[in-house]
């Protein structure tokens, strides 16, 4: 699983027009899944993502997590970070999971996520065209990559 963790003072994802997820300070995370992804790489990353100390504290330094500043998540489903873009200009996303996976694996996300943040997830809607708006903090990006779990 690859993640990309924004820390946002707001985000939200519309869908034809309509709010489907939306929040104030906390996480914008893009998360791709691939085949080869196990639970044990979800239930990581995820509590990578929730314990991630990435806001300020009160000498501005980056000390404190999601829970100590009573931030959310908004979570969006992203094959595209797994294009592969060695050959050409067009990008191959054959790495990506198909559906039948992914979205087990992205809605198990969510229950995980609500269970270790004690908080209602927003959320996109998988494989829909999804309009994203955010207000970057920072800019604070992390990139996270379950395949590199043993080096972190």
């Amino acid at each position: 699983m690859r993640a990309v963790l924004q820390r946002v003072k707001q985000a939200s994802c519309t869908v034809d027009g309509n709010i489907t997820g939306e929040i104030g300070l906390g996480f914008l995370v893009l998360v791709g899944i691939e085949d080869a992804d196990a639970e044990e790489d979800l239930l990581w990353l995820a509590q990578k993502i929730v314990g991630m100390r990435v806001f300020g504290d009160e000498n501005g330094l980056m000390n404190k997590a999601l829970a100590d500043v009573g931030g959310d998540i908004l979570l969006i489903s992203q094959f595209t970070l797994f294009a592969q873009t060695k050959k050409g200009n067009r990008p191959s996303f054959i790495k990506a999971a198909r559906p039948d996976k992914a979205i087990p694996m992205y809605e198990k996300m969510i229950t995980v996520l609500e269970t270790l943040t004690g908080k209602k997830i927003a959320a996109g809607v998988f494989g829909a065209d999804m309009k994203i708006s955010l207000l970057n903090d920072g800019p604070v990006t992390i990139v996270m990559d379950t395949k590199d779990k043993d080096n972190h």
